[in-house]
């Protein structure tokens, strides 16, 4: 797969950016805070239907602006297709595929594939847990991109069943008991929480079972003198009493509706959700201990690449070569790293890098043909403006 075109509109710091790109490497220069890693970010928002940098869409929207567009034309095995992704401030988000209009953005899922490489990966090891779901879900979204619109309803339900055990706290602490309207549909949030739960706790078991394998084999190409990589699924339930042939949507609803009965006082008492996949989490192992707390940082960089390097290999299983973005990662790496990442690139049909420094790249890129792209600011009224001179 690689990006033939891409338009933006109000994203981030651009006002208006047009490129016809190739295969191959694109490489975006400028000085840092000048917009390059905005592109990449664009990229990445209508791949994944969110910011690998913010959680929410309001930063994405140039500051003065009600809305921003990005638009992408993909090519993959010859068949073109062009995504429209229209962030709004206010309102619903809207998209569409060449002309025609979509019922969600979900449906874009799939039309552009991209896996990134950033600094910010560094927290998928030594973040917090959110960091670490968020990845297992964006993977199991673009291969299956049903499962969006599971965890969107999950979360929906998490959100009223959140609303209900704090009414039903409230109404505890004023002394009326649990004998209350909140507490009277609570089984039917926790039916529905655990039926769509159960969903996405299966998906993520069978991700990991999926790239436990390439975590392993991409950290020991990254790093081989080191202490073998493994990742393990915890989930907020305990799944060790079943044999893993037996994992089903039906089996894991029955547990976490077990869970959500024996917790439910303190549940009521917190006014939180306790038992779902929100509270799940990865645990990232190098050796017998967590890299988390015990990995050094040349350690914690090598499992970062090996998460990323697993997401890229699993996808071309899938049929489609992802796009592969390098966002200013290669300041980061020693000579090392960067020549082992620079070979993951030979095997990409397209990749975008971003740099401060055109020349500061690593030896073994003049395999593909590199396409270059100046990135600059310029002043517009009291704002300033990202710009690009060719």
């Amino acid at each position: 797969m690689y990006l033939r075109h891409l338009e933006l509109h109000d994203f981030r710091s651009w006002e208006h950016c047009e490129l016809d790109l190739a295969p191959g490497v694109q490489l975006f220069v400028g000085r840092n805070g000048f917009g390059k890693t905005n592109i990449l970010e664009a990229i990445g928002t209508i791949a994944h239907l969110g910011s690998h940098r913010v959680s929410h869409d309001a930063p994405l929207i140039r500051q003065g602006m009600q809305q921003a567009r990005i638009s992408a034309t993909a090519v993959n095995h010859g068949r073109e297709l062009t995504a429209h992704l229209l962030l709004k401030r206010q309102g619903a988000n809207l998209a569409q595929i060449n002309r025609t209009r979509l019922k969600s953005p979900r449906e874009l899922l799939g039309v552009v594939q991209s896996v990134l490489f950033s600094p910010e990966d560094l927290a998928l090891v030594r973040g917090e847990p959110e960091e670490r779901r968020r990845y297992m879900d964006h993977v199991i979204a673009a291969k299956r991109p049903r499962l969006a619109g599971v965890k969107a309803d999950y979360q929906h339900v998490l959100r009223q069943r959140n609303s209900l055990l704090k009414s039903a706290g409230a109404a505890l602490r004023r002394g009326y008991g649990g004998d209350n309207a909140a507490l009277l549909t609570l089984d039917t949030w926790d039916a529905q929480l655990a039926m769509l739960g159960a969903q996405l706790m299966l998906a993520r078991i069978e991700l990991i079972a999926s790239l436990k394998p390439l975590v392993h084999d991409g950290y020991a190409r990254i790093a081989p003198e080191s202490r073998p990589a493994s990742v393990e699924y915890r989930p907020s339930v305990d799944i060790s009493q079943i044999d893993s042939i037996e994992y089903s949507t039906e089996v894991l609803e029955a547990l976490i509706l077990a869970e959500l009965g024996a917790k439910r006082q303190r549940e009521i008492e917190r006014g939180m959700s306790l038992v779902g996949p929100h509270r799940d989490d990865l645990d990232v192992l190098l050796g017998n201990y967590p890299a988390k707390g015990f990995a050094s940082h040349g350690e914690t960089w090598s499992m970062a690449l090996a998460l990323r390097l697993a997401e890229f290999e699993l996808l071309r299983a899938g049929g489609t070569e992802p796009i592969l973005m390098l966002d200013d990662v290669f300041a980061e790496l020693d000579a090392k790293r960067r020549q082992r990442l620079v070979e993951v690139t030979q095997e990409a049909e397209q990749v975008i890098i971003s740099a401060a420094v055109g020349d500061d790249l690593p030896e073994g890129l003049d395999a593909h043909e590199v396409h270059r792209h100046y990135v600059n600011m310029q002043d517009q009224g009291e704002a300033r403006v990202s710009v690009l001179d060719e």
